[in-house]
């Protein structure tokens, strides 16, 4: 056995076919003085076939796993936008007359080098993406073709030194068991695609295998322990055939709660909604039994393009996702972008903390004219659906005013045009930022709902960066001051009537259950693919057993405390996913 990173879960049993590194053969010679600027086009028209064939892979993807993961491929059109990374190619060519491919590997080895030489797993991962895009140009510029994948033919385990998303991308899922890699970690980019594509994944095995692994050993792998067996014997492959069959069963039985009710044992109902960012995640996560949809992120919609959509484009998109939810409720939120989401066509300054800078409803309170034709858009659906609109990155009682004072403007300017709308649709905000949690007094008397994204509230309260492997650590969603906060915002919403839900990581998490129960919340909204294990857990706990655990964890000093409690009592609590109390089948 070989003791590896588990990077996505699940078991895999199968055959190895091992991918073989990236190898060039590059000219040794030195370009003539007068042939610079033919090897400069050269490298252009390398970047251009280069990133024509980025946005093309992503979008390929995109129609594969949704628009959020495809959005790795955006940092891979970024590094050919990169002046640092083009001015070493160019300045390789021009002083030392190379040519093109050759700076290009030049400047791979030259970066790729200084991130190993960091102490941060998340910087030597990104150097992945900075090999990927570099030997895509050198494909480009040498006229070779990619190192191919296996045929679709057998199922395999793939092995490799490292997987490159690109790679990944043109991966058919249905042909590949599982992912074995060298490099890289949990937060590699090519580990967040298996997650999203459902391939088991064990990285970091580098340095850990005494034998190489060859195309055809068998092998066995567990994505979540991050086990690997070379040669198994026939025992562990019954052991490990039996897990990947219950785990198979699991997956089956969890289907059949997608028409099942989300009430406790003892009677307390929850509405668990889906977080989507297209229809087709909508389509996933009604057939889990989503209630709803509680978050709408609708950036995603202004991605892939050249342009701002249209009011009508976005009209189109938001009606037809209120019409699918019917008489449930579908909270769009607005534009979020800035932080780790940009736009090709709109030019975000540099800022040294993003996260902390021009964002959100910052621009869109700044740029009116794109912010009035999304909420037209929004409005417009209105008229069919149970639709809500929510602000994000509320900080400020004027910010809320603000955006206020736009809708009623909007509002105005569609009477003016006879378009009918919702005339009480409810408008909430994003509870994410300790400012709006010290606040929420005041914000609860502006608005008609609160949800409070968790992801951002974490680390925001406790300033940590979660995708910093330095301090990844620090994050804790149960740290007391977070719980204060969770409890704060719950309470000023509650004194005033209206309602609030949670969204995030925190929601999808069945570990928080008790915690939701004791603070009176009956809205979750997780990702698609959360929907039926939380479900699961709802209809196998005792609310009032569960709010007496959350009783302690709300009076703990430390993170340690509450996380303790939490996973003994969903151990403690776990019954047989045919447990489903005395739930019964939704009949509309």
């Amino acid at each position: 056995m070989i003791q590896g990173i588990g990077a996505a879960a699940g078991v895999a049993i199968g055959k190895a076919f091992v991918l073989p590194n990236w190898e060039w053969s590059l000219p040794d010679t030195q370009v003539n003085p007068v042939d610079l600027a033919k090897e400069f086009e050269r490298l252009y028209e390398g970047i251009r076939t280069s990133k024509d064939e980025i946005e093309f892979i992503k979008k390929e993807f995109r129609e594969v796993v949704g628009p959020e993961e495809s959005s790795i491929f955006d940092a891979h059109l970024a590094i050919l936008d990169d002046p640092v990374f083009m001015s070493e190619i160019r300045g390789i060519i021009e002083r030392q007359y190379k040519a093109a491919e050759v700076a290009v590997k030049e400047a791979i080895d030259h970066f790729v080098a200084m991130f190993d030489l960091l102490d941060d797993e998340y910087m030597k991962e990104r150097a992945v993406d900075i090999k990927d895009v570099g030997n895509r140009l050198l494909k480009h510029l040498l006229g070779a073709p990619e190192v191919t994948l296996p045929s679709d033919t057998q199922p395999y385990i793939l092995v490799a030194k490292e997987l490159s998303p690109s790679q990944l991308a043109h991966l058919n899922p249905a042909y590949v068991l599982g992912i074995v890699t060298m490099m890289g970690g949990k937060t590699s980019h090519s580990s967040i695609m298996a997650r999203a594509l459902g391939i088991p994944l064990v990285a970091g095995l580098e340095n850990k295998i005494l034998t190489p692994i060859q195309t055809g050993d068998m092998l066995v792998l567990d994505g979540e322990t991050g086990a690997v067996m070379l040669h198994p014997d026939e025992s562990t492959l019954r052991d490990f055939t039996s897990r990947r069959a219950k785990q198979q069963r699991k997956r089956e039985q969890l289907e059949l709660l997608a028409t099942v009710e989300a009430v406790t044992k003892d009677g307390v109902s929850l509405r668990l909604a889906g977080n989507i960012s297209s229809v087709k995640e909508l389509n996933m996560a009604l057939k889990y039994g989503a209630e709803g949809v509680g978050l709408f992120r609708t950036e995603f919609l202004y991605m892939d393009r050249s342009s701002f959509p249209t009011e009508d484009e976005q009209f189109e998109v938001y009606k037809l996702v209120a019409e699918k939810v019917g008489k449930e409720t579908v909270v769009i939120r607005t534009l979020d972008i800035g932080g780790d989401k940009h736009l090709d066509y709109f030019q975000l300054p540099e800022e040294q903390n993003p996260f902390l800078g021009y964002r959100a409803i910052r621009i869109s309170l700044d740029r009116k004219d794109m912010f009035k034709t999304q909420i037209a858009a929004i409005l417009r659906a209105s008229h069919y659906g149970n639709v809500r609109m929510m602000f994000p990155m509320i900080s400020s009682v004027e910010e809320v005013q603000a955006a206020k004072a736009v809708l009623n403007e909007v509002k105005s300017e569609l009477d003016s045009r006879g378009v009918p709308y919702n005339r009480e649709m409810k408008v909430g905000i994003m509870i994410e930022v300790p400012a709006a949690v010290m606040i929420a007094d005041l914000l609860a008397e502006e608005v008609d709902f609160f949800s409070i994204g968790t992801n951002d509230l974490v680390q925001y309260v406790l300033a940590v960066d979660r995708m910093n492997e330095q301090i990844a650590h620090m994050y804790h969603p149960y740290h007391p001051g977070v719980l204060r906060m969770i409890r704060m915002t719950v309470d000023a919403a509650h004194s005033v009537g209206i309602d609030v839900s949670v969204c995030g990581e925190m929601a999808a998490d069945e570990r928080s259950l008790p915690l939701w129960l004791e603070l009176g919340i009956s809205v979750l909204s997780m990702s698609p693919q959360a929907l039926l294990k939380v479900k699961h857990r709802t209809l196998n706990t005792l609310a009032s057993e569960a709010r007496e655990i959350a009783k302690l964890c709300f009076r703990n000093r430390t993170s340690s405390e509450t996380e303790e409690q939490l996973s003994a009592y969903v151990g403690r609590s776990g019954f047989p996913l045919g447990a489903t109390g005395d739930s019964k089948e939704k009949t509309s």
